[in-house]
């Protein structure tokens, strides 16, 4: 994991992409964003293309074309026309979407870490959680082969 964010039930996905982006060094380079629907928002087509990177986020089913006026929106609206043209599934394999099923599994590896945190006070509960990542972290790094070519 490169980015965490810890919040309350009370703040949704889409707002804290932009906090997310803001924790990879600006010289990093991110060549794209994958997300679900909830993504599907201005300031999150915003801050990806600030970043310089392709999002790959299906629009909401009942989605319309955006006025190419703000960031992201050209690259929304494209996505847009090609999930009409080809289909959603054809476009999520087109996309390379199902990548993002990968996050989904490395999270069912960070719940079997604890399903609940243990901390009392949010606080604590952020440390703890960030503790895990980093567990998790060293043991992908661990299990993560050294692959050397030979000539």
């Amino acid at each position: 994991m490169l980015t965490i964010e810890v919040t309350t039930n009370a703040i949704g996905d889409a707002p804290t992409l932009p906090d997310l982006l803001a924790q990879i060094p600006a010289d990093e380079t991110i060549l794209s964003v994958g997300g679900d629907g909830a993504y599907d928002t201005k300031g999150c087509y915003a801050a990806i293309a600030e970043r310089e990177a392709q999002a790959i986020i299906p629009v909401r089913r009942n989605g319309r074309p955006w006025k190419e006026d703000g960031p992201g929106a050209a690259a929304r609206n494209e996505t847009l026309r090609a999930i009409k043209r080809l289909g959603r599934t054809i476009w999520k394999k087109w996309s390379g979407y199902h990548r993002r099923s990968l996050v989904e599994t490395k999270m069912h590896c960070f719940k079997l870490l604890g399903q609940r945190v243990a901390a009392r006070t949010f606080d604590r509960q952020i440390t703890e959680l960030k503790v895990r990542a980093a567990i998790l972290n060293r043991f992908s790094q661990i299990g993560t082969p050294n692959t050397i070519r030979v000539t």
